[in-house]
């Protein structure tokens, strides 16, 4: 295993400074974050000018691309399926395996969803790309026998795996129990969290993160721990991201 950041910890920047932020944090990996709420890098940007998006994302200040999160804003298939494909192909010319997607939302229809994410994983496959679903409150992902059916109903479809939905707004002792999906996931996406708050300082949440990574470890995990700080008001980011790295690094 080995840490990485994702640029969603530096949203508000130019993508450039946020990259070099990241470096000089002296991470060594980054998760782009291809999110159509972004600033920069929209999907639907990179489906017309990916040649560009990749000219500009070579130089990555000394950072190793990882893996990618897509996140695409439309209901018409064909058009969703151009942008993930556009996506799927950059993610190739840059050496990228691993690319995350989000379930539906609750109350979604399963049959639908399942179609859906076959579609996307027929894609990745004629690619290379091992593609991870999110678990997420207030979605599929979020049940983990759901999360568990998906993967069983779609061949070759892992999950991503964000234990700090599986910690908010649940009581100790009443939490989902992820340990069951842990053989299934490809990637991880970790920040301290608590019950009460999604996000706290590192060291104030509930979240076990040695426990975490024994775990991963106990099943083969080998990819990355993917640090994904949410911008806040009055939070020093780049101090939490150094406790995190230099936590998480000492564990590993």
């Amino acid at each position: 295993m080995f840490v990485a950041a994702t640029t969603n910890c530096f949203r508000n920047m130019p993508l450039e400074q946020a990259l070099e932020k990241i470096a000089d944090l002296e991470y060594s990996h980054v998760e782009l974050m291809f999110h159509e709420s972004n600033n920069y890098l929209k999907p639907s940007v990179i489906q017309h000018q990916l040649q560009e998006v990749h000219r500009r994302l070579k130089n990555l200040f000394r950072l190793n691309p990882t893996s990618f999160s897509v996140e695409i804003d439309t209901e018409d298939t064909e058009e969703y399926v151009r942008q993930f494909v556009a996506c799927l192909k950059l993610a190739r010319v840059m050496q990228v395996v691993t690319v995350t997607v989000r379930s539906a939302p609750w109350g979604f229809p399963f049959n639908r969803e399942v179609e859906r994410l076959r579609m996307c994983m027929d894609e990745a496959n004629k690619r290379g790309i091992l593609l991870g679903l999110l678990t997420e409150r207030e979605r599929l992902t979020e049940d983990i026998e759901t999360a568990r059916s998906l993967c069983s109903f779609v061949p070759g479809l892992k999950l991503t795996l964000d234990p700090s939905h599986f910690i908010y707004k649940y009581p100790e002792g009443n939490r989902p129990n992820f340990e069951s999906i842990l053989d299934l996931v490809s990637h991880v996406r970790l920040r301290d969290t608590k019950e009460k708050k999604f996000q706290v300082c590192v060291g104030q949440g509930e979240m076990e993160f040695g426990q975490i990574i024994a775990k991963l470890q106990q099943k083969g995990y080998r990819g990355a721990l993917s640090v994904d700080i949410v911008p806040e008001k009055d939070l020093d980011v780049a101090q939490e991201m150094r406790k995190m790295r230099l936590l998480l690094e000492s564990l590993l």
